[in-house]
Order: C-alpha cells, then sequence, then structure tokens
C-alpha cells in the first residue's frame, strides 16, 4: 500500500462519519488499512482538513475526548459535535457506546453500534 493510497483511504474514511457520530483515529486508521497508524491520521487531519473538506471535528481519541487543548480549537470541535447532537458529560467525554460509529476494521464498511441503533428505532 502506498502512502499517497493510505492517505485517500483515510480522507474517505472521515467523510464517510455521518453527523452525530465520532471515531477514533486508531479507527479511522484500521478502516483505511493499518490499524497502527493513528497518529498518521491525527497528520492527515492537520494537514488536508481545510483543502479536502473533511468533517474533522468528528475525530476523537480512544477515550472518546478532544484531543486539541483549550484555546487550540478544542471550544471549535465541542461546539460542532454538540450542534449535531454529541453530548458530552461532565469531565468532557463522550460516550462512546452511544456515539461511536463501529466499522469492520480494515474494510470500511460502517455499522451502528447496538445501543445507538436501538435509540434509533432501527
Amino acid at each position: 500500500m502506498t502512502h499517497q493510497s493510505f492517505t485517500i483511504r483515510v480522507i474517505e474514511a472521515i467523510h464517510s462519519i455521518p453527523p452525530g457520530w465520532v471515531a477514533t483515529y486508531g479507527q479511522i486508521a484500521g478502516m483505511a488499512g493499518n490499524l497502527r497508524a493513528a497518529r498518521q491520521v491525527a497528520r492527515i487531519l492537520h494537514t488536508c482538513s481545510h483543502s479536502e473538506g473533511l468533517p474533522w471535528h468528528r475525530v476523537v481519541n480512544r477515550e472518546g475526548r478532544i484531543a486539541l487543548r483549550v484555546s487550540q480549537g478544542y471550544e471549535d470541535q465541542k461546539r460542532l459535535l454538540e450542534n449535531e447532537g454529541v453530548e458530552f458529560d461532565g469531565t468532557g467525554r463522550i460516550d462512546l457506546e452511544r456515539f461511536l460509529l463501529g466499522s469492520d476494521i480494515g474494510t470500511g464498511s460502517g455499522w451502528v453500534s447496538e445501543s445507538k441503533r436501538d435509540g434509533l428505532g432501527l
């Protein structure tokens, strides 16, 4: 797999996250074919978000937290997610059981978690 094809897969995976859902850096890396490339996903988000129109705010760390620091994008990301219906607890954590978009790692095919599917009446 070339670097370019991994980047394209990451971009496609990020574009596939619908409003009201989040994915983790590692999850996106797995969807793009490299489970160990979470940091590479962060780099791609940093360099391509604007030019590719990526919904960058829908990518969070594995703990369900925003990785950006306060005054360095944290507030913008939180506001964008809240506007889509994503909820944070008192510590700033997203309940991944409710809001995490699942995927078959490595294939890029998405699925809805059982708890969220039930909540949506699916």
